[in-house]
């Protein structure tokens, strides 16, 4: 699907970008949980329910064995339950960055991040990566230690799920996103764990001004380096797509390439979002559904992929089974932001997003 960059403006699209990631992000956290939520498991579950296509929130369990196998969170994030956002490190990292640069400026440091996780993020709700970079800055260690000391997750998903801010903030700008997402990346994540981010944010700026999702995978592989683990994967899954393998075919295929490295590990993740996004072809609901049903990090992989899809179709046109129900709310365990509106966060970003753009036209760089 072409995407006709025209017909909506950058404040619709960042607010589309909020909406998805935290629409997204709601759709997979009832199963997140790659190793119990295989994706045949999730179709069977959908199955049982009618609920394929997915077109909706997950539909309820139909019992106490489903129930009990899911996110204790479940009961806010199914069809018909849904009040706004339920809290989740996914949105959490997202309204810390917009913090990050509201503080800082676009010239933060990486020490200046871990300040701020520091001052304004509960230890336990960090985890993984995060938690042992956490523990690390607690204990006086400085970046790169923190991200290497003690850390045998450093190439996981958390790095990348800090990343849409550095997208929306740089629209239309992939290799400038990309490096504040590195830069924010390495106080926990080192290889693949850093690429992701990098890959992750140049992918949503890209989403501003590509024609098309694949054009749009294209300028953000071009971030990471073309011999790295995770840029073989996405490229795998893009070759996979233009050979037009059935999607399920593609997972498959996919996951049996990246077998063995874990369902929170960054690269079989970003086999399963770069897939949603291409089989999804700028369709919202076809985009994080496909995502979602792929497995893995449910809420992560959806996020991110209701974040691109988010940008590409702007808040107006996403459907109103999604954005409706999260009633302009986010519910945070950042301090200080807990029941923030959406609106405000998306009219926070784009004054940042314009702020930088100005400050760019004039020839400086933002502070």
């Amino acid at each position: 699907m072409t995407i006709r960059r025209t017909e909506t403006d950058l404040a619709d699209r960042i607010h589309g970008g909020w909406l998805g990631r935290i629409a997204g992000n709601m759709l997979g956290k009832p199963v997140e949980q790659g190793e119990v939520w295989t994706r045949d498991r999730i179709d069977r579950y959908l199955r049982r329910a009618a609920a394929l296509p997915l077109t909706d929130y997950l539909p309820e369990p139909a019992d106490a064995a489903e129930s009990a196998v899911m996110r204790p969170e479940w009961r806010a994030c199914v069809r018909g339950r849904v009040h706004g956002s339920c809290r989740d490190d996914d949105v959490d990292y997202a309204i810390l960055g917009l913090h990050l640069l509201e503080t800082h400026g676009f010239g933060f440091s990486t020490e200046q991040v871990g300040d701020l996780w520091l001052l304004r993020l509960p230890y336990l709700q960090t985890f993984t990566a995060e938690r042992a970079a956490y523990r690390n800055l607690a204990n006086g260690l400085k970046p790169p230690l923190t991200a290497t000391y003690d850390n045998p997750y450093q190439e996981w998903i958390g790095a990348l799920i800090r990343a849409d801010v550095y997208g929306w903030t740089c629209p239309g700008d992939p290799p400038r996103a990309a490096g504040l997402a590195r830069r924010d990346a390495v106080l926990s994540h080192t290889g693949n764990g850093v690429y992701g981010a990098m890959f992750a944010a140049g992918l949503i700026a890209a989403a501003f001004t590509a024609e098309t999702v694949r054009d749009a995978l294209e300028r953000a592989l071009g971030l990471i380096p073309a011999s790295s683990r995770l840029a073989r994967t996405v490229r795998r899954a893009m070759t996979l797509h233009e050979a037009r393998l059935p999607w399920e075919e593609t997972l498959a295929t996919l996951s049996a390439e990246t077998a063995g490295l874990g369902w929170i590990h960054t690269v079989p993740n970003a086999a399963v979002l770069t897939a949603g996004l291409l089989y999804g072809d700028g369709d919202f609901t076809r985009t994080i559904a496909l995502t979602v049903r792929g497995g893995l990090d449910t809420d992560s992989n959806g996020a991110t992929a209701g974040s691109v899809a988010g940008v590409l179709t702007g808040a107006a046109a996403i459907p109103d089974q999604w954005k409706g129900p999260l009633e302009d709310t986010v519910r945070s365990a950042v301090f200080g932001f807990d029941g923030v509106r959406i609106s405000d966060l998306a009219a926070r970003t784009l004054r940042l997003a314009t702020e930088r753009k100005e400050a760019a036209s004039g020839g400086s760089n933002p502070s």
